[in-house]
């Protein structure tokens, strides 16, 4: 079974994992461990069961007893073993062994490689789907550093041995990956669900490192997991490495904003500051609990139906630039954004929003597709402990500052906005900028594709330098020398 990945026909040639598998048994430069923990030797079975094992496998193993895997890969602080730091330890130790014990003059031209993996799978009660982490650290010659690929992944099958199977399946796919994909790293990214599909499970994480991955950009990577399908949202930091999502949020304190941020401008960054203060005053929320998070969906990201990649990552570009975490999700609706963060939090969220996407919200035409409509969609938006913080908009015609207080939804709309409006969601933002808020991306963007000076005063400090230095949205010097 090949997965149906969002905007691709179905892949046909897509070799079964006992194929893959015995091409990388009958390979005689590969070489390397299998470390295996939570939910038995799924993947490394595929490659004894192929034929031809004693020419991949050194050793596979499986430290299931906490006090064996401690003292294999040594204790673990907060004592919990399914973490992407498990994964790590078990990756350099069992890499450290096989240089340590193999003699390369009896194994010349071997390509080592470490295999491993920490899951936990479906509890009995069926209230956990289950996690893990894999990831490979690989040679692609005996001479060169470690490549390595670490991957997050939750389980959807609520079935223990399904999920070992997957588990499996994904392993063979990894390594495989590794070996033949590596030059392709979008092509390898999708064939981690070759003989999978999407309802199997989600992989939420992904980052490439070493020698031959340094041209990858792994935000692109991230970015790819939410447009094939993968997963529906995916978080990056400021240093560009992909991040967890239900790591970063997990019983956190939330403030989010969402924009296309193309580019970001001092309106946007007036509006995180102002919003900040004003949720860091509440008495629920704590500063050294709190994440903000600059969202964009992937409308926003897509033009004519279209991802533009260089696009994308310019506006990555400059948010990192500027200290943010990045969000990237498949949620057009609010409500399903903040159901996904209440799936890892039950502490306050806070939106941060233009009065123009709030009123977006009162339209009855994103919500025709749930059965109970827009009073569906607004109980999944407030029921939480969620506050709004409402930035002005001016009328461009009459100069009118329009807030929370003269704001015009649609008639049959008034009372429902009255209500949550009077008991307290929605909170004005004051104090702001009044010679910004005629500020518009847009606009910045065409003076930059025109050539035309002044748009550099749009923008927050040092963020014009960026774009020119980096030449980010098709930014050309000559434009504005020819302009002169």
């Amino acid at each position: 079974m090949a997965l149906k990945l969002k905007g691709d026909s179905e892949i046909s040639d897509i070799l079964p994992s006992k194929a893959k598998a015995l091409k990388l048994n009958l390979n005689k430069y590969i070489y390397g461990t299998f470390a295996e923990i939570g939910a038995g030797q799924e993947t490394v079975r595929h490659f004894f069961r192929a034929g031809g094992a004693s020419g991949t496998i050194a050793k596979a193993m499986s430290a299931y007893d906490k006090e064996f895997s401690d003292a294999v890969y040594g204790t673990e602080e907060e004592g919990r073993y399914v973490t992407e730091d498990r994964l790590r330890r078990m990756l350099s130790y069992e890499i450290e062994l096989i240089e340590d014990r193999l003699i390369r003059k009896t194994h010349p031209g071997k390509m080592f490689f470490s295999y491993a993996n920490t899951v936990t799978t479906i509890d009995f009660a069926k209230k956990f789907k289950g996690h893990g982490w894999v990831g490979i650290n690989f040679q692609l010659d005996p001479l060169e550093p470690y490549n390595e690929i670490i991957l997050h992944v939750r389980f959807k099958e609520t079935d223990a041995k399904l999920q070992q199977e997957t588990l499996g399946i994904l392993g063979v796919n990894l390594i495989y990956g590794a070996y033949y994909l590596n030059d392709k790293p979008k092509e390898l990214l999708k064939s981690l669900y070759d003989n999978l599909h999407e309802i199997q499970l989600e992989i939420d994480m992904i980052n490439f490192s070493g020698p031959r991955f340094s041209y990858v950009d792994n935000r692109l990577m991230s970015l790819l997991l939410v447009k094939n399908g993968m997963t529906d949202a995916v978080m990056f930091g400021p240093d560009g490495n992909n991040l967890l999502p239900a790591q970063q949020l997990y019983k956190a304190n939330i403030l989010a904003l969402r924009g296309s941020f193309r580019p970001v401008t001092k309106v946007n960054m007036d509006m995180y500051k102002l919003a900040e203060a004003l949720f860091l005053d509440e008495n629920k929320v704590r500063k050294s609990n709190t994440k903000i998070i600059f969202e964009i969906t992937l409308t926003n990201l897509s033009t004519e139906g279209k991802i533009d990649e260089r696009d994308f990552l310019d506006r990555a570009e400059l948010l990192c630039s500027l200290g943010q975490n990045v969000m990237i999700t498949n949620f057009q609706e609010y409500y399903k954004l903040v159901e996904y963060f209440s799936e890892f939090t039950k502490a306050r969220i806070g939106l941060a929003m233009g009065v123009s996407s709030f009123v977006q919200i009162f339209d009855e035409k994103y919500y025709r597709n749930i059965s109970g409509g827009i009073l569906e969609a607004f109980g999944k938006l407030f029921f939480k402990d969620l506050k709004i913080y409402l930035y002005p908009f001016k009328n461009s015609k009459t100069g009118e500052i329009v807030n929370s207080k003269n704001l015009r939804v649609h008639p049959r709309m008034k009372e429902l906005y009255k209500f949550f409006k009077y008991n307290g969601k929605v909170v004005d933002i004051k104090n702001y900028d009044p010679d910004i808020l005629n500020v518009f991306s847009k606009t910045i963007l065409g003076m930059i594709a025109e050539g035309n000076h002044g748009w550099e005063e749009m923008l927050p400090t040092g963020i014009a330098d960026t774009i020119k230095e980096a030449r980010l949205f098709g930014y050309s010097k000559r434009k504005f020398i020819d302009k002169k």
